[in-house]
């Protein structure tokens, strides 16, 4: 679709007169990441679902590695702009991490557009006291040298073991199913050099933690307790700055969605997105 002056991949499940959900990932993560079957389970429950390729993620739109002409603030035009391109008057935005981010500043400068928020795995920003930094076991995965993309074998081993180092060190880590997902991700993307790297030159832009309280659309903050790369004490920031938000904690979860939670976390969402936009 043409969004916000440049193609996007966007796809859809279900009844357009359903209550629309949109879908925001996170940084350099395409659409493949909010799981089929996730997808489905939201489709059943009478939601009309939809989720999209960030830029430089997927089939959407790529630029030279190293070199992204677009900024954070249009990544939260893309987000609303895919709401506007489906014709929806607004929608219920579900944004997991980078993804969250892009929700509350949808929120935030796009009201209109945004019917609730269900915000996963995020921040309220900052750098401020409260807000844990990341772990030495995440922080010693992320500085492991990137293989030569060329070999896949040695490229999935690196992605699959980044994703571990993100998960939850209580529960078991599907590396098969992890990796299998990184398969499918990279088989997807039309420029894989830049989708892992350009998300991460981009600026993170003002910040928007003191704007928060001006959030007025009813608000759900999913964290998981052991999340190594945003730690749970952002998840309780975030839901005290923002008015009459409500906390549901994921035991044995890290900064991750794998699907032993999605018993909990489908049924939440569902029921925080009852009414049509």
């Amino acid at each position: 679709m043409r969004v916000n002056g440049v193609e996007l991949c966007v796809e859809t499940f279900g009844d357009p007169a359903d209550p629309a959900i949109l879908l925001v990932m996170g940084s350099g993560a395409s659409m493949d990441w909010w799981e089929d079957a996730f997808c489905a389970r939201l489709q059943a429950g009478g939601r009309f679902v939809i989720r999209y390729d960030h830029r430089d993620t997927g089939q959407s739109v790529s630029y030279e590695p190293g070199a992204p002409a677009y900024s954070s603030a249009d990544l939260v035009a893309d987000a609303v702009g895919v709401i506007g391109a489906l014709d929806l008057g607004a929608a219920h935005v579900v944004g997991m991490s980078m993804g969250g981010a892009i929700a509350q500043l949808a929120a935030l400068d796009h009201g209109d557009r945004v019917a609730s928020l269900t915000l996963i795995s995020t921040s309220p920003a900052g750098p401020d006291a409260d807000l844990p930094g990341i772990t030495e076991r995440a922080r010693r995965a992320f500085a492991a040298p990137q293989p030569d993309l060329s070999d896949r074998p040695a490229l999935l081993d690196h992605l699959t073991n980044l994703n571990r180092a993100l998960a939850s060190p209580t529960r078991p880590f599907d590396e098969a199913g992890t990796r299998a997902l990184w398969q499918r991700v990279l088989d997807r993307t039309a420029n894989v050099e830049a989708s892992l790297a350009n998300h991460d030159a981009l600026d993170g832009g003002d910040r928007w933690r003191e704007r928060l309280g001006a959030i007025s659309v009813p608000t759900l903050v999913i964290h998981g307790t052991e999340d190594p790369f945003l730690p749970y004490a952002h998840g309780v920031a975030l839901a005290r700055e923002i008015p009459g938000a409500r906390l549901l904690p994921l035991e044995h979860t890290g900064h991750e969605l794998p699907r032993p939670v999605w018993d909990v976390v489908v049924p939440a969402i569902l029921a925080h997105t009852a009414r049509r936009a």
